[in-house]
């Protein structure tokens, strides 16, 4: 046995960061600074918590849900499941797909999905609008199988095609996308997704944490059992939180020969 091993899950954020289609920016004041009083004190004076690594609160997408400060603490801990299951463009994460992981998914387990999506991790359309997704009965089949949450290292729970950058909800935030469905299948992609954030709905519903953007290190751990935490802020009547996710590993059970990721521009 090796010494315990802590692992940083987490994409970096701040001024530059990487934003979903409909996000407002950053806007940071430094109120004061070392010329000025030789301290330096930052103000976040706008500042979105659906951004960068963080966990959606039921209250996100359904009106009576619980709000962050609600949710206890052990939501956001537990025994994890790193999995790899590598989709491109616009494919969809079956109920196969989760069967077939390794190691197995089980009862109580948060799980962290690492499709390769997490090496885009930036302002491109790779990362934001060819994302894939978890389909509508895989999340049916991770509520039954009764994990504790579900991380991914994707844009979001849903699939671009089922979040408002088409035509659900008040979108279409990027009208581009439905025209360039249109063209590789012959039909707009409200045909095939054709409601609004059901993954979403699906997993908060049912107490089953969603959390968006995983990155940092995921390869050092991808395949591996281990303990997760991800807290957020203790944020009253938060419909969601940025979290620190960090992953607690045996440094012997570390995938080997994975360097410590570099983001080269601070926060990409």
């Amino acid at each position: 046995m090796g010494k315990l091993k802590l692992v940083d899950l987490s994409h970096p954020f701040g001024q530059g960061n990487p934003l979903w289609p409909s996000n407002g920016d950053f806007h940071i004041d430094r109120v004061q600074h070392m010329p000025m009083h030789y301290r330096l004190l930052q103000t976040f004076n706008d500042f979105h918590m659906h951004n960068s690594t963080h966990a959606d609160s039921p209250s996100h997408v359904i009106p009576e849900g619980a709000y962050t400060h609600e949710l206890p603490l052990e939501n956001y801990y537990g025994d994890a499941v790193i999995v790899s299951i590598p989709k491109k463009k616009w494919e969809l994460i079956t109920v196969a797909d989760l069967e077939n992981a390794k190691p197995e998914i089980r009862e109580g387990d948060i799980v962290i999905i690492n499709t390769g999506s997490h090496k885009y991790w930036g302002e491109n359309d790779n990362y934001f609008m060819y994302s894939p997704g978890l389909s509508i009965e895989g999340a049916k089949w991770l509520v039954e199988k009764k994990i504790k949450a579900l991380g991914v290292d994707m844009q979001a729970l849903d699939h671009p095609c089922y979040t408002y950058m088409i035509d659900h909800g008040p979108g279409p935030y990027v009208p581009r996308l439905i025209e360039e469905y249109t063209a590789e299948f012959g039909h707009p992609p409200i045909e095939d997704f054709p409601e609004w954030e059901p993954v979403h709905d699906i997993l908060l519903r049912n107490n089953v944490m969603g959390i968006e953007n995983v990155g940092g290190d995921i390869e050092m751990v991808t395949g591996k059992r281990c303990t997760i935490s991800a807290f957020p802020l203790r944020w009253y009547k938060g419909d969601g939180s940025i979290v620190r996710m960090v992953a607690f590993i045996d440094e012997d059970d570390l995938v080997p020969g994975v360097a410590p990721r570099e983001y080269k521009w601070g926060v990409y």
